[in-house]
């Protein structure tokens, strides 16, 4: 069961002008479920985005990015069921079908259609289904069909996850909706998560670029569940310009409180994930402060956050300081002295100087990890840099789902 997360209300999740959703059910893997969705982009929509960094990347992924990279997109198609990775020029074959079959739909080009696919890994995409439930798909599009969307990406997902923001840019009103899937084989980079957001403003084509890599450096890859990277990771950040305003240089009166939306807006989605990690009981930020830089305080981070021990220990309840101590040691920091470190579990703290914190009490530190949120907290008492990751705890639960994933 998903921690503290709930399915959203339709009506909390705001059109952008300029895009509309249309979902099927084309029965790609299992029947009676929307499993397919087409995003239809207005003409002159630019949209950027960043991929998994997996070296066996899905097929998708390989034309999506040359895609991309051709010029103005128009459509977007994402089906779930088969990621269609591991599978070989075939499975480029066919992403290149689904892209031409979404075009005649659209009346655009195929090069202006990206693909994206999710589910079992080296297993054929059944593209004949998919390219029958398109027609479907157009049939239903709809600015509004952002829940429905965000239902038509899940996998192994238990709540649809979307949700919105608008803020007034020079006396304009602006809106910021997302939506994203993802539950288990979640690690940077990306964090299978695919995500989605669109603004209203406009954006040029460079700004737009390094916006999306620095939101998905805010959010998705602050993000781990088991440690392992997908085949099929992405997001696209796309944006219509239909609100009136533009932007072209960061320095503009407005961008960095459209940037900062758009980052709250991946966060939460990202937070979404690991809050619905599969199997997940415990939501657990992990905070390393007072590091030399920030790549240092993640790579501590992650060392905790990903630690299988960690994570069992979390689902227990069990304040086992030793396996965080050990994680924080084999981070890699090869000059860290570990007399400077300080943990604490939640305000308790927990280590110090070396070992057990004087005065340390071990039910208060079972305590806090009753909890559903549990913050844990580490100094390195070596400068001033902070970086905070998100991660949740492995139950008997992620076992199962995973043994039981194909049948």
């Amino acid at each position: 069961m998903a921690i503290n997360l709930f399915r959203p209300d339709a009506s909390s999740l705001l059109p952008v002008d300029g895009l509309r959703l249309g979902v099927a059910q084309a029965g790609i893997k299992k029947p009676g479920r929307y499993d397919l969705l087409l995003i239809e982009l207005a003409p002159g929509t630019e949209a950027a985005a960043v991929f998994t960094r997996n070296r066996f990347c899905a097929a998708p992924v390989t034309v999506a990015r040359e895609h991309i990279a051709g010029g103005r997109v128009r459509a977007l198609v994402v089906n779930t069921g088969y990621a269609n990775a591991g599978t070989g020029e075939e499975g480029i074959r066919r992403a290149r079908e689904t892209c031409a079959a979404a075009a005649r739909l659209l009346g655009c080009s195929p090069m202006q259609v990206l693909p994206f696919s999710t589910g079992v890994i080296m297993e054929p995409l059944p593209v004949e289904r998919l390219i029958a439930g398109l027609p479907a798909c157009a049939a239903t599009l709809a600015p509004d069909n952002w829940l429905v969307a965000a239902e038509a990406i899940m996998t192994t997902d238990t709540v649809p996850k979307a949700c919105s923001e608008r803020l007034e840019l020079a006396g304009v009103p602006v809106t910021v909706t997302g939506i994203a899937k993802g539950a288990g084989m979640i690690h940077p980079n990306l964090a299978t998560m695919l995500g989605f957001i669109a603004t209203d403003a406009g954006i040029a084509r460079p700004l737009l670029e390094r916006l999306t890599r620095q939101v998905a450096d805010a959010s998705f890859n602050c993000i781990t569940v088991d440690g392992d990277t997908s085949t099929n990771d992405a997001l696209v950040l796309m944006a219509t310009g239909r609100a009136g305003v533009a932007f072209t240089r960061e320095d503009q009166a407005g961008f960095d409180a459209l940037r900062e939306a758009v980052i709250r807006v991946a966060r939460w989605l990202a937070q979404a994930i690991v809050r619905d990690g599969e199997g997940a009981t415990k939501f657990i930020t992990v905070t390393v402060e007072q590091g030399r830089d920030e790549a240092e305080c993640r790579q501590v981070a992650y060392a905790i956050a990903r630690s299988p021990l960690v994570k069992t220990a979390f689902f227990a309840s069990d304040p086992n300081l030793g396996r965080i101590l050990a994680a924080i040691g084999s981070a890699g920091v090869e000059d860290l002295d570990v007399a400077r470190v300080h943990l604490y579990l939640g305000e308790v703290r927990v280590a110090e100087n070396g070992g057990r914190a004087a005065g340390y009490v071990e039910a208060e530190a079972q305590r806090v990890m009753r909890e559903p949120e549990i913050t844990v907290r580490v100094a390195l008492g070596r400068g001033s840099a902070t970086a905070t990751v998100w991660t949740c705890d492995f139950s008997y639960e992620y076992v199962k789902i995973n043994a039981e994933y194909r049948t």
